[in-house]
């Protein structure tokens, strides 16, 4: 079971920093190519392999549940941060948006086509990752996608960094040791999007973009 403290200091954190949170990502996809690139191609494959429904599992105030939406995903919020969801039902009142725990998701076994997790895991501890990773794989049919979003630790000698993030305690992963882990549960990696960060950017990491799938 994943830490009670590590879940409750989250939550926490982005209860007090939605308002902000929203103000600061919520055109960020308009600027950013590469991720409505991955996007769309997660958006395909889904669809190629059965459509179904897809979970945005983290999804703070909806905007990227309603670019999936835009893709013609049958798509909805999940978030354990109460003003994250409030948020997200405001702006975007003709999705789904629900409170909960990637540890725990209210999501029946195999009934997901798709599962999306943009960085939402950074905030597990490392050694409560695999207890994400086989929600993910029961909630997901066979043939299903998870695209997970993360940083990049700085060398496969230290495949888990804790960083200094803004809300809440934070971790990056070597991505050869996460993608071992997701198929450790039962995820092959189909493929994966590197992208450099820029000399603008705060935090000089890579930031990774890794599409599995279910067998």
């Amino acid at each position: 079971m994943v830490e009670h403290d590590a879940l409750s200091t989250t939550r926490e954190a982005y209860d007090a920093a939605a308002t902000t949170y929203a103000q600061l990502f919520r055109d960020t996809l308009r600027d950013s190519p590469l991720d409505r690139a991955i996007l769309g191609a997660f958006a395909e494959v889904v669809r190629a392999s059965g459509d179904g429904q897809v979970a945005d599992v983290g999804c703070g105030p909806g905007h990227v549940t309603a670019y999936l939406d835009e893709l013609r995903l049958t798509a909805f919020g999940v978030d354990a941060s109460p003003a994250m969801i409030k948020l997200a039902r405001q702006a975007y009142p003709r999705l789904r948006f629900d409170v909960g725990s990637m540890a725990a998701l209210d999501i029946a076994d195999g009934m997901l086509g798709g599962l999306l997790s943009r960085w939402s895991i950074i905030h597990t501890p490392p050694r409560e990752l695999p207890v994400i990773l086989a929600e993910f794989h029961r909630v997901l049919a066979p043939g299903g996608h998870l695209l997970v979003g993360f940083s990049a630790s700085d060398d496969p000698s230290h495949p888990t960094q804790a960083f200094d993030h803004t809300v809440a305690p934070a971790y990056r992963w070597w991505p050869d040791h996460l993608a071992a882990t997701l198929r450790a549960s039962g995820l092959a990696e189909v493929a994966r999007m590197v992208r450099q960060p820029q000399p603008t950017d705060r935090r000089q990491f890579q930031e990774i973009q890794l599409l599995a799938r279910k067998a």
